[in-house]
């Protein structure tokens, strides 16, 4: 049976449909991100750890979203280009999502209902948290905003095994 989040798809910055499937195999670490947080400089963390282990096979899947004090403004070109510029950002980046409520995309639906955050609550705290999923789609780990990139580095080659 495939894998839920394998069912998913999600507009990358370019307004392309991705399916999820397209990651079938690979370690994947999901992130909500923001160009204007005090964690933004994570950006810098999470592309050495792509550079490191993508012939591992790991990905990153970056997923901007503006519900955090307004910290995500721009449209999908000055992110695409913020994150480029700013961070050489080279691992995938989505199109602009909500994470939490109503209109939050399936994938943040499906990641907070497999793995609760502190307290057993569901809801994202802050820009910068984190979803490790092992090759078979599983969701095995959540991190906080505040865990920085090289902290999960250990998560990540036990997945990658």
């Amino acid at each position: 049976m495939k894998k839920p989040f394998y069912q998913l798809a999600a507009k990358n910055l370019q307004g392309k449909e991705v399916p999820m499937n397209t990651f079938e195999g690979k370690t994947v670490l999901v992130v909500n991100t923001a160009s204007n947080c005090g964690l933004t400089p994570q950006f810098e963390g999470l592309e050495n750890l792509y550079k490191k282990y993508q012939d591992k096979g790991l990905v990153i899947l970056g997923f901007p979203c503006n519900q955090f004090a307004n910290q995500e403004p721009g449209d999908e070109k000055s992110i695409a280009e913020g994150c480029v510029l700013n961070y050489g950002v080279t691992f995938p980046m989505f199109a602009k999502v909500d994470v939490n409520g109503e209109q939050a995309h399936p994938i943040f639906k499906y990641l907070k209902s497999e793995l609760k955050g502190l307290l057993g609550t569901s809801s994202i705290k802050w820009n910068f948290t984190k979803f490790l999923l092992d090759p078979n789609g599983q969701p095995v780990k959540r991190f906080s905003p505040t865990t920085k990139p090289e902290k999960i580095e250990k998560y990540i080659e036990k997945a990658l095994k």
